[in-house]
C-alpha cells in the first residue's frame, strides 16, 4: 500500500528528512541536560527512531527498518554531530526546526498507521500505532531525559492531537476506499497544518473540569 502512495525513493528520503529533524530536537534536549557526547547520540537515536521501532515490533516487522537500512541508523548519528558541534547556530534556527519537526509528525503518523494496516491490524488500532510512531520517540527522549513526556503537559502547544487527527484520516480513508496519494498528502499537510497553528496560536488541551475545585495544582 505504502509503494502504491510513494515510490521507494521518495518514501526513503521523507523518511530520512523526518528522522532528521526528529534526531536534532533530541540532541538539543541532550545539549540542555548537559549531557555528554554518547548521551547527545542517544537521545538523537532514541527520538528519532523510537516511534518506529516500537511500531515494527508490535506488528511483527522484523527485524525493524531501524537496523536493516544504514541510513535510517546514521542519520541521527550525523546530527548529533552537528547539534554537537553547532548547538548555538541551530538553538538560533529553532522556529525552522520546529516546522520541519511539525512536517515530520504529518509524514510519520500517515506512514505509520498505513503500514501498521498493512500489516493487519484494524482501523482504530491501526490509528494507534500511527500515532505512536509520531510521537514515540519524543515520549522516550523525554523520559531518557527525566522530564514529564511534552505531549502529557498542558503548558506544551498542542503536538499528538495533530497525529491523532492524520491518523483518523487516513484509517477514514481506508474505511470508505479512498486512500491514494492525493488523500495521504492531504492528511499529511492537515496534520502539518494544525501543528503550525498550535505553535502559532499556543492551542492546547483543556484540563479536567471543575479542577481548582478540588485539585492542587502541581508547577510543572
Amino acid at each position: 500500500m505504502l509503494q502504491e502512495l510513494f515510490t521507494p525513493s521518495v518514501q526513503h528520503a521523507l523518511d530520512l528528512v523526518g528522522i532528521f529533524v526528529f534526531a536534532i530536537s533530541g540532541a538539543l534536549l541532550a545539549v540542555r541536560k548537559n549531557f555528554d557526547v554518547f548521551g547527545i547520540a542517544v537521545l538523537a537515536e532514541v527520538t528519532a527512531l523510537g516511534g518506529g521501532l516500537l511500531r515494527d515490533l508490535i506488528i511483527g516487522a522484523v527485524p525493524p527498518a531501524a537496523f536493516t537500512d544504514l541510513g535510517y541508523f546514521l542519520t541521527p548519528l550525523i546530527a548529533a554531530v552537528l547539534v554537537f558541534f553547532l548547538h548555538p547556530q541551530v538553538e538560533r534556527i529553532q522556529v525552522g526546526v520546529n516546522v520541519f519537526d511539525a512536517a515530520g509528525l504529518g509524514l510519520f503518523c500517515v506512514t505509520g498507521t498505513t503500514k501498521a494496516y498493512e500489516y493487519g491490524l484494524g482501523l482504530t488500532a491501526s490509528a494507534a500505532l500511527g500515532l505512536a510512531t509520531a510521537v514515540g520517540g519524543g515520549v522516550l527522549r523525554d523520559v531518557l531525559a527525566n522530564e514529564v513526556p511534552s505531549l502529557l503537559r498542558w503548558d506544551r502547544d498542542l503536538y499528538a492531537v495533530p497525529a491523532i487527527v492524520g491518523a483518523t484520516m487516513i484509517v477514514l480513508c481506508i474505511r470508505f476506499d479512498m486512500l491514494n496519494a492525493a488523500t495521504s498528502g492531504l492528511a499529511v499537510v492537515t496534520a502539518f497544518v494544525l501543528r503550525l497553528l498550535a505553535m502559532r496560536f499556543h492551542w492546547r488541551a483543556p484540563r479536567a473540569w471543575n479542577r481548582r475545585s478540588q485539585a492542587v495544582e502541581e508547577t510543572p
